[in-house]
């Protein structure tokens, strides 16, 4: 048998369908002979006749009946599909998979997500919060969240609010008997709290001040996982935490917490939403973006 082309079982269905080619015709918009040369292709390649044609009318062959008997259900099946496709391609509906940092999720995204999931009722947002760099194309995300420099040159990016900030805080009882640390390296006689990835790196710690950058590993006798980990470390009073200041900003409002060395703070670009370029985005992903767009600041 010959190659078939699956848009001539459609088109044979619709003859059928419409009572003839000049009904069918009109349908498709398109010529009653084009159709015909179609249906003749179709017959070639099965090596049978489907239609049985007067100068009258059209009525499908035995052979003809039975394919379209057949057919029916799995052409139904793919216009429904289709009709699937073309609500998510005009009406915001689906799952978006974002991979972002804890960081990023807690005081950036998680509050546009919040809002846009209130606007979009029929879209479903599966945050994923992972410290590691993932290739999202890879493992199924429509978006990730990461700093702009360290995004691959083929992703398209959009900022996330404000630059950020390292503070490094305590409570106000843990330097009552101690030593005021006025650089980095004072750190070394005090409890610092480390913490880990989870694929088993410790986190260091970065200074800067005027011009000059400093990285460091200080030793530390509490080491946990997370940023919300450290900041309640440090207001029970175990040591000093270094955390995005957006962590420690309520604590630091109520005296619970002060800041150390502000002057030594380091200032970080601003998270980037990124994805791949993609000529036909779904329509929850292009109204997403939109709405991301609409909430970054000036």
């Amino acid at each position: 048998m010959s190659p078939l082309r699956l848009d001539s079982l459609d088109v044979f269905a619709a003859i059928v369908r419409c009572g003839g080619f000049r009904a069918a015709a009109k349908e498709r918009r398109v010529s009653s002979s084009a159709l015909s040369q179609t249906v003749g292709g179709l017959e070639e390649a099965l090596g049978l006749r489907l239609l049985n044609r007067t100068t009258r009318s059209v009525a499908p062959t035995e052979a003809g009946a039975h394919l379209l008997a057949r057919l029916g259900p799995a052409l139904q099946d793919i216009h429904d599909a289709l009709r699937d496709l073309d609500r998510l391609r005009e009406t915001p509906s689906g799952l978006i998979r974002i991979n972002a940092p804890a960081p990023a999720v807690d005081h950036v995204l998680a509050p546009i997500v919040f809002d846009f999931m209130g606007r979009y009722p029929d879209v479903k947002v599966e945050l994923v919060s992972d410290g590691a760099l993932v290739d999202i194309v890879a493992q199924g995300y429509d978006a990730g969240v990461r700093f702009g420099r360290q995004l691959a040159q083929d992703m398209i990016a959009t900022p996330l609010g404000p630059p950020l900030r390292y503070a490094i805080v305590c409570a106000p009882a843990y330097l009552a008997a101690r030593t005021l640390p006025l650089s980095p390296q004072d750190l070394i006689d005090h409890a610092c709290i480390g913490r880990r990835f989870p694929g088993g790196t410790l986190v260091s710690w970065e200074f800067e001040k005027a011009g000059e950058t400093l990285e460091i590993v200080p030793p530390a006798r509490l080491t946990l996982g997370s940023a919300h980990q450290e900041v309640q470390a440090a207001l029970a009073g175990q040591g000093i935490a270094h955390v995005f200041d957006t962590y420690a900003q309520p604590y630091l409002a109520d005296g619970r917490l002060v800041e150390l060395m502000p002057d030594w703070s380091r200032k970080l670009p601003s998270w980037y939403l990124y994805y791949p370029h993609r000529r036909h985005p779904s329509a929850a992903m292009r109204a997403f973006l939109d709405h991301v767009r609409a909430s970054a600041p000036a």
